[in-house]
């Protein structure tokens, strides 16, 4: 028997009739084996998402061409990939380091599936932290006057390192509009809050000051609206009053850290698929 390669197929069309019976007829005629299969039609937007995915002996290419020669009679908008190629991260921190130590150390145990290539920061903090990976570390200082350079180097560091995705752990720096268009739907961010409530310096210590119940965090994909891109995952956690402002902040550093390990996981596996300003996130 030939050897069987896994694929991931993401595809998003019109909503109508007969889409299922053609991918799946075409994966069939094929020869391939349908190993997982989610769907979702969105009775607003009327689109339809699906999420396949499949074993096959054909070659990338074939599977690509075939596709290709399907979408156009579905207006078919679809992403095809081979499990077994890791994506590539590049990873942006500022002097938090919480989520940058969470990515790395899962990425090494292999709880995610994914090789980050290097690290950008506009701090040189986590140089040794990273170092001790045997990841690449570029420090890019940033100011008002050098902000456009700067992300000009992000870029080219993206394109060097074929990055596939590139997540905003706690990097404290807006990303130019520009940058947001360029990277659009490949940047995830993480920021400290399930609501766009106390932005800001020391945000724990605000909701400490407030009184607050629940804490929690949001990872979206960036868009040039701060903290309003279309959001993939969120988690709350309950604090009293006996919690002081530092356990606010310890408990939130715990929930960011999970919230992007679970979006950045969902979005390499293929299973995150964009509607509109929304998401649809297919999770096993």
């Amino acid at each position: 028997m030939s050897s069987r390669t896994e694929f991931v197929l993401t595809l998003s069309c019109p909503d109508r009739p007969g889409v299922v019976a053609a991918v799946s007829g075409l994966l069939a005629g094929r020869g391939c084996n349908i190993i997982e299969s989610q769907q979702f039609g969105d009775v607003e937007s009327e689109r339809f998402f699906m999420r396949m995915q499949f074993a096959s002996s054909l070659p990338d290419e074939e599977l690509r061409e075939a596709f290709a020669a399907l979408a156009p009679e579905f207006g078919m908008e679809f992403k095809l990939r081979e499990v077994s190629v890791k994506p590539r991260v590049l990873v942006m921190v500022s002097k938090f380091g919480h989520c940058l130590n969470d990515l790395l150390y899962r990425t090494r145990s292999g709880l995610l599936d994914i090789e980050i290539v290097a690290v950008v920061s506009n701090h040189p903090d986590l140089r040794p932290l990273t170092q001790s990976y045997g990841i690449d570390y570029h420090h890019l200082p940033v100011t008002s006057g050098t902000k456009s350079r700067q992300e000009e180097e992000v870029l080219t560091l993206v394109d060097h390192y074929r990055a596939d995705l590139v997540v905003l752990a706690r990097y404290m720096q807006v990303l130019s509009e520009d940058l947001c268009v360029k990277l659009a739907g490949n940047v995830i961010n993480i920021h400290h809050s399930f609501l766009p409530s106390f932005k800001g310096a020391k945000p724990y210590h605000q909701a400490y000051s407030r009184g607050v119940k629940l804490i929690g965090a949001t990872a979206h994909y960036v868009t040039a609206d701060l903290d309003e891109g279309p959001i993939i995952e969120q988690e709350v956690a309950r604090v009293n009053h006996t919690h002081s402002a530092e356990d606010l902040a310890a408990i939130g550093r715990d929930v960011e850290c999970q919230v992007l390990a679970r979006a950045v996981r969902w979005h390499t596996q293929q299973r995150v698929l964009l509607d509109g300003h929304k998401t649809i996130v297919f999770p096993r």
